[in-house]
């Protein structure tokens, strides 16, 4: 009698091995779709040496460079400074890109800085430090991180469009306790933002959220401010009465902060630390992908620049690397033509602010590529540019 059927019993252990399968015996139309899920596979069991040259190609896999959009997303770079203390009255900035934002209206205040704090393949945070609390909130206060993007950094989403893409951010966060903050953007090209909750403990946590996609919309292609990447942690109730607006929609200030009520202003014992920033285009959160120093700081060079004369001992060398040009009292014509040429072209023309060492200041202009300052003098000595900022930011 035919045997039509051998039970998986009927075979010992190891029976069929791969040198008894004939090459080719197994093919794709045999193994039904589904068949081999990812639990079938064990750990280690597929490696380099069984993949087939060009098996994996670029369709294949993840595009895993260049993948965050945030700059200075690790906090490296503070062009500013490492520590700013009594702000909360104006917006400010300390680490490079990032910008605290106020409306004025809280009475509370703290201390900024840029801070060693070593985990998970970080060594840097910013730090935000309550030294005046804020008990009672008045409903017009805010205050919030942001980062701010150029349109055509953004123009990968595909916003506005129907193969619009999702927005995934991730981040690392903690405080000296137990708070639930909120998280968003704000779309300043088309007035739309969306939101969400995270809650901090004292220990850094890794938050990856999905905002999802938005087909309404379109970001301008400049050098304009776009978006604003959002983290709130102080609000009153004209942003907080509403439920979240945790989807993509027009501007609804009442749901921005929909029911938060936590507040960095509670006590003077509050802190709250930021890292490993990261927004990609995707449905999945990827790992942060960390550049070197050298090249974030060119990058937060498009925003801002500050250069300080380190080289006063060469002042009166009028070619010296360290003084663009220097003028001594007395001589004829006492004005002096200061041109510097910016490391990388700026976002646009800066607003810069320049610092000599005596002196005046007659005129000074600026492009996205350098700018010109004309020194004069009518005092005694040698005069130079000792510090200038040249601001961009959105």
């Amino acid at each position: 009698m035919a045997i039509d059927t051998i039970g998986a019993n009927a075979l010992a252990t190891s029976a069929v091995t791969t040198a008894k399968i004939a090459a080719d015996a197994v093919t794709s139309a045999k193994i039904p779709a589904g068949a081999v899920v990812a639990s079938d596979v064990a750990d280690g069991s597929v490696t380099t040496a069984k993949l087939a040259d060009n098996a994996v190609t670029s369709a294949k896999a993840l595009n895993l460079g260049r993948r965050n959009i945030v700059i200075n997303g690790a906090m490296q770079v503070a062009q500013r400074g490492t520590s700013a203390t009594g702000k909360g009255a104006s917006s400010n900035f300390l680490v490079d890109r990032f910008k605290a934002n106020h409306n004025g209206n809280s009475a509370g205040r703290y201390t900024v800085s840029q801070v060693a704090d070593v985990h998970d393949g970080f060594a840097s945070a910013l730090k935000f430090d309550c030294t005046t609390a804020d008990t009672s909130i008045g409903s017009s206060e805010r205050f919030f991180i942001e980062y701010p993007m150029e349109g055509q950094d953004l123009q990968q989403f595909r916003k506005g469009s129907s193969d619009a893409k999702d927005f995934v951010v991730s981040f690392y966060a903690k405080a000296n306790g137990n708070f639930t903050y909120v998280v968003g953007f704000y779309d300043a090209d088309n007035n739309r933002t969306v939101s969400r909750t995270f809650a901090v403990t004292s220990s850094w946590q890794r938050f990856t959220i999905n905002f999802g996609a938005d087909t309404s919309g379109a970001f301008d292609n400049d050098n304009a401010l776009s978006l604003q990447l959002r983290f709130y942690l102080h609000v009153g109730s004209n942003y907080t009465s509403a439920s979240l607006q945790t989807s993509w929609n027009a501007v609804n200030n009442a749901a921005t902060a929909g029911g938060m009520t936590s507040s960095f202003y509670s006590s003077t014992d509050n802190t709250f630390f930021l890292t490993g920033l990261q927004m990609e285009v995707g449905d999945t959160a990827t790992d942060f992908e960390h550049r070197s120093v050298g090249e974030e700081l060119a990058l937060c060079q498009r925003y801002f620049y500050k250069w300080i004369n380190t080289g006063l001992s060469d002042q009166y060398n009028f070619y010296s690397p360290y003084s663009p040009a220097q003028i001594t009292a007395g001589l004829p014509n006492s004005s002096a033509i200061c041109p510097m040429t910016f490391p990388t072209t700026m976002r646009a023309a800066p607003t810069v602010a320049t610092t000599l060492s005596g002196g005046t200041l007659n005129r000074q202009t600026s492009t996205p590529f350098g700018y010109v300052a004309q020194m004069g003098t009518t005092s005694t000595g040698t005069h130079y540019v000792s510090q200038y900022l040249a601001d961009a930011e959105l």
